[in-house]
């Protein structure tokens, strides 16, 4: 289970990963595809905007790289009674994989949240074991299972 979920993550990664890469490619082709108009400042306006845009992207890209060296510290093989990098988490409320934010699992058996360490709940969570409370949003919930 932990690596389809592990799997779902870089999917989740290499997509937007993939959508950011267009998007400045597409940037690129505005910005060579401004041509100089008789509204100069007009011109030198849509120019800055679109640097802008690149600047914001090239930022989306940093954070890609940074949200990637967190799933390559990821070692499902290693098993942990404490909530760590990596557990797949079940709750008498939901199931959590702490990795990164990516969204719902669905699976067979139901839905697993993968959930960034830097969540609320996953900071809650981490250092916890098996058979532990906690209050999350005002909710006494349990630790049903780590793994």
């Amino acid at each position: 289970m932990k690596k389809a979920l592990l799997d779902f993550c870089w999917s989740h990664l290499d997509e937007r990963t993939a959508r950011l890469k267009k998007q400045g490619e597409e940037l690129r082709e505005s910005l060579g595809s401004e041509t100089k108009s008789s509204a100069g400042d007009k011109h030198e306006t849509g120019r800055a905007m679109v640097q802008l845009e690149q600047e914001k992207l090239g930022q989306q890209l940093l954070e890609l790289d940074a949200t990637q060296s967190i799933l390559n510290k990821i070692n499902i093989d290693t098993p942990s009674a404490k909530i760590c990098l990596g557990s797949l988490v079940k709750t008498s409320v939901a199931d959590y994989f702490i990795a990164i934010s990516a969204g719902a699992f669905k699976h067979n058996d139901g839905v697993v949240y993968c959930i960034s360490a830097n969540a609320p709940i996953a900071r809650l969570l981490l250092g916890k074991e098996k058979g532990e409370r906690f209050v999350f949003n005002g909710n006494e919930q349990s630790i049903l299972d780590v793994d």
